[in-house]
C-alpha cells in the first residue's frame, strides 16, 4: 500500500514535561522503532523517519492531547498502533488516541491552557480582574524576522473560568496559536507575575497544562 498518514495523540506529565521538543523527537523517534510498526521513511540519500508535530509544547508545560503526525505503509488498525506504542512509550509519555488526520496544520489558531497559580484566593482573583482590565498587557516577545518585538496580548486572550483551589486560583484560558500570532502560556502567566509583584501581591504559577489544540474556526483539530 502507499503510505497513510496517521495522527497521534499522546499526553506528556510528570518528569516528561521537561524533556525539550528536540529530545522529545528524538525520543519519540526511538518509541516508533521499537514498537516495530510499519512506519514510512523519508526517501533520498538519508532516509529519515517521517516524524512532525503540528505545535511544539512549551519546556515545563503538561500536554493532555498532544498532536504527531506519522505515516504507515501497511494496513494497520488504529487501536493496534495505540497499544504498540503505549507498550514501548517512556515516562510520562502515554498514548491517548489515534485517528485519521482531518485538518492541515495550517488550520491551527488556538490553543487551550490550564494554570494553577498559588497565593490568596480572592487577592489573585481581584489581581486578575485589575490585571485584565488595563487598556493593553504589552509584553516583549521573540519575533522569527524582527527579534524581539513588543506586542499587546490583551486583545489575544480570551479567559474561560476562573475557579478556586486549595492552594489558590485555576485559570483557564485560550491563546493564539498558529501561523498568524503564536503566545505560549508563559507570556500571560509571567506578565501576570509581573503584575503582581509591581502590586505587592504574592502569586506563584505553580503549573500548567495544555488541554487542547482548536482550529481558527473553532472546531477541535482533529
Amino acid at each position: 500500500m502507499d503510505k497513510k498518514n496517521v495522527r497521534i495523540f499522546f499526553e506528556k506529565k510528570g518528569r516528561a514535561i521537561y524533556i525539550s521538543h528536540l529530545d522529545l523527537m528524538r525520543t519519540m523517534q526511538r518509541t516508533l522503532k521499537r514498537s516495530g510498526l510499519p512506519v514510512w521513511f523519508t526517501e533520498g540519500f538519508n532516509p529519515r523517519l517521517y516524524l512532525n508535530f503540528p505545535l511544539a509544547l512549551s519546556l515545563g508545560t503538561t500536554g493532555e492531547r498532544e498532536p504527531m503526525d506519522i505515516a504507515v505503509v501497511e494496513e494497520i488498525g488504529l487501536d493496534e498502533i495505540v497499544d504498540r506504542l503505549n507498550a514501548v512509550c517512556p515516562e510520562g509519555i502515554r498514548i491517548v488516541g489515534a485517528a485519521y488526520p482531518v485538518h492541515p496544520n495550517k488550520d491551527i489558531g488556538s490553543a487551550e491552557y490550564e494554570s494553577q497559580l498559588s497565593g490568596d484566593t480572592e487577592e489573585l482573583k481581584r489581581a486578575l480582574d485589575s490585571y485584565l482590565a488595563q487598556d493593553t498587557i504589552k509584553v516583549m516577545k521573540h519575533s522569527k524576522k524582527k527579534g524581539m518585538i513588543e506586542v499587546d496580548i490583551k486583545p489575544h486572550i480570551n479567559m474561560l473560568q476562573v475557579s478556586d483551589c486549595e492552594k489558590g486560583i485555576i485559570i483557564r484560558y485560550r491563546l493564539p496559536a498558529g501561523i498568524e500570532l503564536n503566545l505560549n502560556s508563559a507570556v500571560l502567566t509571567d506578565s501576570f507575575a509581573q503584575y503582581c509583584s509591581e502590586h505587592n501581591i504574592s502569586e506563584e504559577c505553580i503549573c500548567t497544562k495544555r488541554t487542547n489544540i482548536f482550529c481558527a474556526d473553532g472546531a477541535a483539530f482533529e
